[in-house]
């Protein structure tokens, strides 16, 4: 089934065309169907969705020391931490700004460097490797319980390595190349969760064209064993948001063939799609269409560079586009590409200079706060001591208390988990 999805802005009578690249190919289309949403329909279906798929229905019983129901006990909520992974980018400035580091460590508990963990800023001078900033970017994460995905251990663009690269033979290639990613890898192994192995190797091939065509495969298997704790990724762009564009290097199609591709060539080990998305426009059907058909690969789908151009919409779409890719069941975690540096950021910025939110950064806030429960929402149990509501999956501290003092109280932690839901009911006994 072909699939997909745009955005009429005007009524009026419609063309469907449907295009091969393929002057070989015939198409022939059958049981079309052409489904319209209104947006407080597709609004209503996104909410469906995360209650479905980022939340659990959890009970609170309260009895006494006689196991008999405590009617009218409040029952406070604290989430400690979500589970879904949110996060953004963030640059060596970090390490030098505290009113940087107020703003990002108050908000986000996943993060990713900018440029700071590429080879080109680890070895600028051929022989000479120089992680200090990195190792300190590193220690102030995980100071913070940041969890930090790798980025990355190889751009296959001919423009983007070492100055000194280009210029190797293969045989010095494959050395210097087998150097770097033991080097990196064994000097974070254990401490990352993701790494981008091979960055956008659908649109370029500089490693291919010089060490063979099996060469992203030998590094994701190299990768796979330095460290068997982060998930090796595929990152790529312009297979998310560009609607429409066939002959990009990396549409939906493209790149379930090049996971087939690696699988065929013999690497069978854990992999994950990375979706950079970088946005100009919210086209919603799209979106979803395209994870849907990445989501047939069974495999964690991360939105790994999420920003939108500066147009006029831009805060608008950001939020729009935020809400569909977490509202889809396929989605296990969103990363913005949105790192703060002076002289501006590479194309959205949540703050300006002063660290005073922008339109984009009140419209992260905002999702945040929907995103946690609200501690000051207390319930009431009923006649048989029960108060049941729905919280989204993360780590939670529980208080029932009877209104009396901390005497007539009683505290646990619990966690509500994807997919398996949570106990179907937790227990509190206080002695009156």
């Amino acid at each position: 089934m072909l699939k997909g999805g745009f955005i009429a802005n005007a009524s009026g009578p419609a063309e469907l065309l449907f295009r091969s690249i393929n002057a070989d190919v015939d198409i022939y289309a059958d049981s079309i169907s052409l489904q319209p949403f209104t947006e407080q329909e597709w609004k209503s279906h996104q909410d469906k969705s995360i209650e479905k798929v980022r939340k659990s229905r959890v009970k609170f019983q309260a009895v006494d020391q006689h196991n008999r129901p405590i009617s009218n006990a409040t029952v406070t909520i604290k989430q400690r931490r979500p589970s879904f992974p949110f996060g953004t980018a963030i640059t060596l400035h970090i390490l030098e700004n505290p009113k940087y580091r107020d703003w990002f460590f108050s908000r986000f508990r996943y993060t990713v460097f900018e440029n700071e963990m590429k080879w080109y800023a680890n070895e600028i001078e051929r022989g000479v490797e120089n992680y200090t900033i990195c190792d300190a970017m590193v220690r102030l994460a995980q100071s913070h319980g940041v969890a930090i995905r790798g980025h990355n251990v190889f751009w296959d663009h001919g423009n983007l390595q070492p100055e000194w690269v280009p210029a190797l033979s293969s045989d010095e290639l494959r050395v210097a190349a087998d150097k770097r990613i033991k080097s990196v890898m064994n000097r974070y192994k254990g401490q990352l969760i993701h790494w981008d192995v091979m960055n956008e190797n659908l649109h370029w091939n500089f490693f291919e064209t010089k060490l063979g065509p099996n060469a992203s495969n030998v590094y994701y298997e190299m990768a796979n064993k330095l460290d068997g704790k982060a998930l090796p990724f595929l990152n790529e762009y312009n297979t998310v948001e560009h609607a429409g564009d066939v002959y990009d290097k990396a549409t939906p199609s493209k790149y379930l063939q090049r996971i087939w591709q690696m699988r065929k060539m013999g690497y069978n080990g854990p992999l994950g799609i990375g979706l950079q998305a970088h946005f100009s426009t919210a086209n919603l059907p799209y979106v979803r269409s395209t994870i849907d058909q990445l989501a047939s690969a069974k495999l964690p789908i991360w939105i790994t560079e999420l920003d939108v151009k500066s147009v006029p919409n831009q805060a608008l779409y950001l939020e729009r586009i935020t809400r569909e890719l977490h509202s889809h069941s396929a989605v296990e975690g969103i990363m913005m590409w949105a790192a703060w540096k002076p002289e501006g950021c590479y194309a959205m910025c949540l703050t300006d200079n002063n660290f005073k939110n922008l339109e984009t950064g009140d419209v992260v806030d905002k999702i945040i706060s929907e995103w946690t429960h609200a501690a000051d929402s207390p319930g009431t149990t009923n006649a048989k001591g029960l108060f049941g509501t729905s919280l989204f999956h993360g780590d939670y501290e529980a208080t029932v208390s009877l209104g009396n003092g901390d005497k007539h109280s009683c505290s646990q932690d619990f966690s509500v988990l994807p997919n398996k839901g949570s106990k179907k009911t937790i227990h509190f006994k206080i002695n009156i």
